[in-house]
């Protein structure tokens, strides 16, 4: 059994304040929690040790205990049984006191979201378990472990991230399959994880069913490319139009068409804002991104007699002398 430094862990020092130990934790509870980390074992092992390290820091009588042992840690572990003399009271720890204690997961919230029958370490449970001979309390019987989370990647069409849309997945287990309809909101990005509470695999004796994320794929569109809340585009100007002046038509995801004034000797490039016709954010889908079209200059594919005559003539004007 190894001795936990539950100072280091947390990265601050033995004359922390309650309030420095609390900023700690959460700063690091927020950086190795699960749900940010999915499927990251490592982040899981330290989301345990910052766990536990609140468990004994946030609460004066266990940090008292814990800084009396000291060096000594070892002396404590081979002394007399808890409540005889020299030995520590039943329930170690828990006993005396009135200091608020503060903690984000107790170790039932520990066992539920990892599935441990004990999620403490054993440097834990001798000195701070309670309740049995060494001070070590019994293991805790383990909870029905939650079915396993199902994760699958779905393609979406920038229309269909754009408008929000319903994917049917089939949830295959123990050789029966059953389907589940998953709403992917408006907005939504390429990489993002879309949860359905409740809907991965079946747990075994009775415990919670898991969860099932969708992973977006976006696809790519042949005229519109996102950026962040942003929709960029290319618009086709008429030669005529870029230079006298005029309107074009502007489409966009929602299948609609909008106006777009271009003013006289608008050149090749050029980028017009169309606000608030970008992409929704999820989950307010009155806040939108901005449009972004720039002028491609759109020549003739052909001549006839009378548009030729007219070219000339503005050529002979342009070479003119002043």
């Amino acid at each position: 059994m190894d001795f936990k430094d539950y100072y280091s862990i947390l990265g601050i020092s033995k004359t922390a304040s309650d309030a420095d130990i609390k900023k700690a934790y959460r700063k690091l509870a927020r950086k190795h929690h699960p749900d940010l980390n999915p499927g990251d074992k490592a982040a899981e092992a330290r989301f345990k040790e910052v766990n536990e390290a609140n468990e004994v820091l946030g609460d004066p009588d266990k940090r008292r205990k814990y800084d009396e042992l000291g060096a000594n840690w070892r002396a404590y572990e081979q002394g007399p049984p808890p409540g005889q003399p020299g030995g520590w009271p039943p329930g170690g720890a828990r006993t005396g006191g009135g200091g608020a204690s503060y903690r984000t997961m107790t170790p039932e919230e520990m066992q539920d979201l990892f599935g441990d029958g004990e999620p403490f370490s054993d440097f834990f449970q001798t000195f701070f378990g309670g309740g049995s001979e060494g001070g070590r309390r019994p293991r805790t019987t383990s909870r029905p472990r939650r079915g396993r989370d199902v994760e699958s990647v779905v393609d979406l069409t920038l229309e269909e991230a754009f408008s929000g849309t319903t994917r049917r997945i089939s949830i295959k287990q123990d050789g029966h399959a059953r389907t589940v309809d998953v709403r992917i909101p408006a907005g939504v990005k390429d990489g993002a994880r879309v949860r359905a509470a409740g809907e991965g695999e079946a747990a075994p004796q009775g415990g919670a069913a898991g969860d099932l994320f969708l992973v977006v794929r976006l696809l790519p569109h042949p005229r519109f490319e996102r950026r962040g809340q942003d929709i960029h585009t290319r618009v086709a100007v008429p030669v005529t139009t870029a230079v006298l002046g005029g309107e074009v038509q502007v489409h966009t995801l929602s299948g609609s068409s909008l106006r777009l004034k271009v003013p006289e000797l608008t050149g090749s490039g050029r980028v017009f804002r169309l606000r608030n016709h970008g992409m929704p954010t999820v989950g307010h889908p009155d806040q939108r991104g901005d449009l972004y079209a720039a002028v491609d200059i759109r020549m003739p594919t052909s001549l006839n007699p009378e548009m030729r005559e007219h070219y000339e003539a503005l050529k002979r004007l342009e070479t003119a002398p002043a």
